[in-house]
């Protein structure tokens, strides 16, 4: 079978003379069509990874009684498992192929989500039983180092930067969909065919019934869609290597120096969405204690004067923020290339993370002082998204232009899946060090990279300007 512009397709699946840089041997049609499957079914594995972050603040209102380090430690573990699964997906796409992988993976979401939308049911799952299902969820977040390489393949340096750009940041709408869209879909008793209905009590104002299992079971038919989709609509590229050929990105000096940008950038994106809601609640809302009982000051006043914020209605925004910003800058780096915008990112990062730092201790002596350094808090979390998606955009820009096909889809994935520990490297720095000093690390790494991307890839005449 041959296509309009030349590229035979031969055992069904597999593609043979596939050549993107070539025109003559690059079927643009075929590209897109996978871009956009692959993305879809990446949205929907960001929403099964960051399905317990919309779920954990609220599991003690359903009826819970877990302690803060122990919910911490439940919204860190999607982050360990995906950075752990991550490590497994970057070698499967010359292996498995896009359609196996993508098809595989999407079918494989549905065992967390389910597990999630039965078990808020009812307060009666064990601990370890909900950190299993918290672990099995970072199978989305370990299709990211699959689904990113494999989408490369398709396409020519001159578009990878968009195309990548378009994925990963559609991709990353999946957080922000999941949590702006959880308050919603929990009050719907017409979504609610499976079980019944539960009641949420929140400190400080009344009980209310909702039907919590609806955050998890309506996106199993769009996943098993997808599964679909991707099993009769996608071909592969044949990428000739193994899993020891693969791992010759490490003899590259670049392959770590990006790890460390992309830490910055999505560790920093993925680490901040998983732990957004909870974070805001137990600084500014019913997690802390000392607003809720006054700290000295009335309680009554500081309830009245001070409405403690509800998360769901704020912890979508970032993420919003973050993956908007990869779509919207991913074409101007490739019209400026990667480097520059890796710079801005890292510059912003360190702006925005010393003005936030301040708010991260609350000020409880009045209601003004507290709508003040939430305010601060809010503002400067949003700027850290906002420049955490340009960093994410630039650097799957520069990582095409500095190696070679095969080794750009190969440290893709790796980046991926170093970077995909945020959220267990967030919550674990958070519970043992506090925020204010978690923070400060923060700022220091930013800085750090800077300096890296300055001498290695934007200055003139760098090693490797991209």
């Amino acid at each position: 079978m041959t296509t309009t512009s030349g590229t035979r397709e031969s055992r069904g699946e597999w593609l043979e003379s596939w050549d993107p840089e070539n025109e003559s041997r690059w079927d643009s049609q075929l590209a897109w069509k996978t871009l956009w499957i692959t993305t879809f079914c990446l949205t929907l594995a960001f929403v099964a990874w960051f399905l317990p972050s919309a779920i954990i603040p609220k599991l003690n209102a359903l009826g819970y009684s877990f302690t803060k380090n122990e919910l911490y430690w439940m919204a860190a573990m999607p982050g360990l498992s995906a950075g752990l699964f991550r490590l497994a997906w970057m070698v499967l796409p010359p292996i498995l192929g896009t359609r196996k992988l993508v098809a595989l993976t999407t079918g494989l979401l549905v065992f967390s989500t389910l597990g999630w939308g039965v078990r808020v049911q009812s307060p009666t799952a064990p601990y370890w039983e909900l950190m299993a299902l918290a672990f099995l969820a970072g199978i989305g977040g370990g299709a990211f180092s699959g689904f990113m390489p494999s989408t490369s393949y398709f396409f020519p340096r001159s578009k990878q930067g968009t195309a990548l750009g378009l994925q990963a940041g559609l991709g990353n709408f999946g957080v922000s969909l999941v949590q702006l869209l959880t308050p919603w879909l929990i009050g719907l008793s017409a979504l609610a065919i499976f079980g019944g209905s539960q009641k949420m009590a929140v400190p400080g104002k009344a009980s209310r019934e909702v039907w919590f299992q609806n955050a998890a079971f309506v996106w199993i038919p769009l996943m098993l869609i997808g599964a679909v989709l991707a099993w009769t609509m996608l071909k592969s590229v044949p990428i000739k290597a193994n899993i020891r050929q693969q791992f010759d990105i490490f003899a590259n000096q670049d392959t770590w120096w990006m790890t460390l940008l992309y830490i910055m950038t999505f560790g920093t994106f993925s680490g901040l969405a998983a732990q957004f809601g909870l974070l805001m609640s137990n600084l500014y809302g019913a997690g802390n204690s000392e607003i809720v009982q006054g700290a000295g000051a009335s309680a009554q006043m500081l309830v009245e004067g001070y409405a403690v914020p509800d998360p769901v209605k704020y912890v979508f925004l970032g993420p919003l923020i973050g993956a908007g910003a990869r779509v919207l800058f991913s074409p101007l780096t490739d019209r400026m290339g990667g480097a520059i915008w890796t710079l801005v990112s890292g510059i912003g990062l360190v702006g925005a993370i010393l003005w936030t730092i301040p708010a991260l201790t609350p000020d409880v002596s009045s209601a003004a002082a507290l709508q003040g350094g939430f305010s601060q808090f809010l503002w400067g979390m949003l700027a850290i998204f906002l420049f955490a998606g340009i960093g994410n955009a630039s650097t799957f820009k520069q990582m095409p232009m500095i190696f070679e096909r095969r080794q750009a889809g190969g440290v893709i994935g790796w980046t991926g899946a170093i970077a995909a520990f945020g959220p267990f490297f967030f919550g674990l720095g958070v519970t043992t060090l506090g925020p204010v000093a978690f923070y400060g690390i923060g700022v220091a790494w930013a800085v750090m990279c800077v300096a890296l991307t300055w001498w290695r890839y934007a200055r003139p005449g760098a090693p490797k300007r991209s």
